[in-house]
């Protein structure tokens, strides 16, 4: 979408600041944080691939990242998910008294082992998400905490990716709330085969779209 506005923002966790862009497109409806799996950052193209997309739907954008460059380097602090979800709690709070997306519904769009972070600070910040959506992810890292997740919940899983499909339908049965699990034909974990990372931006854009648009604060 032309005229979209990037902009650099830094969320401050503790003693150290996490670097972001945010992007926000003419008349956005809903601001969707991206939280990365292991190993990836704001830089990660799938996940700006996704971002792109949705700003065609008139949906901000902001992805961050969730660690520095010293704790990435460590690789326990990549399946660290408590740090992480409350680094992507901070980064919230911190969007909320952004100007140019501080009225706007959040959604959660989580990657990976992202996906149980983001599921954890959603059930910590209950009200305030609007929806979540996990591609690829690992929500059964958050199981203790889906019970709590009260915002519509979209699981999305390769065809291909055995393992990963049953470990969200163990995760998928824990939640409570309104939930959907698509399973996007020919995809493996990564969703690099011909048209699936299309469709994973598809299914999430309508998802957003939907469960934002009728949030109530």
């Amino acid at each position: 979408m032309d005229h979209v506005h990037h902009q650099e923002v830094e969320v401050k966790s503790d003693l150290i600041r996490l670097q972001g862009e945010l992007a926000v497109p003419p008349s956005a409806m809903g601001l969707v944080i991206f939280s990365h799996g292991s190993g990836s950052s704001r830089f990660s193209p799938r996940n700006n691939f996704v971002a792109r997309y949705l700003h065609s739907f008139h949906l901000a954008t902001f992805l961050f990242d969730l660690l520095t460059r010293e704790e990435d380097q460590d690789y326990q602090q990549r399946f660290n998910i408590p740090l992480l979800s409350e680094r992507l709690e901070r980064a919230t709070v911190s969007l909320r008294k952004h100007d140019q997306v501080k009225q706007l519904p959040i959604g959660y769009f989580g990657a990976s082992t992202g996906a149980a972070s983001a599921l954890i600070a959603a059930s910590k910040l209950s009200d305030q998400i609007a929806a979540v959506v996990s591609r690829g992810g690992r929500p059964d890292m958050a199981m203790d905490y889906l019970p709590q997740v009260k915002c519509p919940t979209l699981l999305i899983v390769g065809e291909l990716d055995t393992e990963v499909i049953i470990l969200n339908q163990k995760a998928f049965s824990k939640l409570t709330g309104v939930k959907n699990l698509e399973i996007v034909k020919g995809a493996t974990h990564l969703f690099e085969e011909p048209g699936t990372l299309e469709e994973v931006a598809r299914l999430s854009a309508e998802w957003f779209g939907k469960q934002l648009k009728n949030f109530e604060c």
